[in-house]
């Protein structure tokens, strides 16, 4: 076992982001602010020593993660399974434009892993296309001598999923894993003498 953090870290600030609209798969551009964000998170997390930098192909992902691999010197791999969740015909949609014709649908979404959106997927349906990003890496550095050590830049909602499938914690307490914050990140690390993966930190950031 020698991959032995993970840090996820989400896309600054986007337009949608900045209007309360839903983008799931939508390719939304960082505003200035998630620029500076983006700007700010790259020096705190260049003084972590990481061997890779994968990113979600979205757009808002991709230019936070070009912001950490400057500082950095790492090269950019994109692998498109970061992506956030599927939204369906919520996406571009306000929440409070779906509480009217959906009624109580938010809360059942935010309550329950498996509650999809119309023509979406479930959080449950994000961390298996999502997890095996993490498996293969593992697999590839399983006889590596050296400890090595990942930052995946994706989605809030990916990530909480992430975190949730990483901490093999049961369907039912995903819900506790809360929001993250544009342009901070979490860290899940683990050791020899205790393999299973541990929440080291959540949103943190700048």
């Amino acid at each position: 076992m020698t991959l032995r953090r993970v840090t996820l870290l989400r896309h600054g600030q986007t337009e949608f982001n900045a209007g309360h609209r839903m983008q799931g798969h939508l390719d939304t551009m960082l505003t200035d602010e998630g620029r500076a964000q983006a700007a700010a998170a790259a020096p705190l997390l260049a003084g972590a020593r990481f061997d890779r930098i994968i990113t979600s192909d979205l757009t808002r992902a991709y230019d936070t993660a070009s912001a950490v691999a400057e500082a950095t010197g790492l090269p950019l791999s994109v692998d498109k399974r970061l992506r956030e969740t599927h939204l369906g015909s919520w996406q571009g949609r306000t929440v409070a434009e779906i509480e009217v014709e959906q009624p109580g649908a938010i809360a059942a979404w935010r309550s329950d892993p498996r509650w999809t959106p119309p023509g979406g997927e479930s959080r449950v349906d994000v961390v298996k296309r999502a997890l095996p990003v993490v498996e293969e890496l593992d697999a590839e550095y399983a006889d590596d001598p050296e400890y090595r050590s990942v930052l995946l830049v994706a989605h809030g909602g990916m990530i909480a999923g992430m975190v949730c499938g990483l901490l093999a914690l049961p369907e039912s307490a995903w819900p506790v894993i809360g929001g993250m914050g544009n342009a901070k990140w979490a860290i899940v690390a683990r050791r020899d003498d205790h393999p299973r993966w541990r929440l080291s930190g959540y949103n943190i950031g700048a």
